[in-house]
């Protein structure tokens, strides 16, 4: 089941928890979606500030990171 984060503090703090498995970046033109599977839900936080977002990756626990790119067609 899916969860919104609003802040990169909560965000922080579930990606570290023991039940967190894997961390998915996704990015786009106009924002980036960090996804963190827990073992009960999905968490997903939206930034829109690219400077934001790479602080944020840098941040992360490291072995948990796969990253996405959404290229747009067209």
């Amino acid at each position: 089941m899916p969860r919104k984060i609003e802040e990169i503090k909560d965000f922080l703090l579930t990606a570290r928890r023991k039940d967190a498995k894997s961390v998915k970046i996704k990015k786009n033109k106009e924002n980036v979606k960090f996804k963190v599977r827990c073992s009960r839900y999905l968490y997903t936080l939206v930034i829109t500030d690219k400077e934001k977002a790479e602080k944020l990756k840098q941040s992360l626990p490291p072995g948990k990171i796969l990253i996405f790119y959404h290229m747009e067609c067209g």
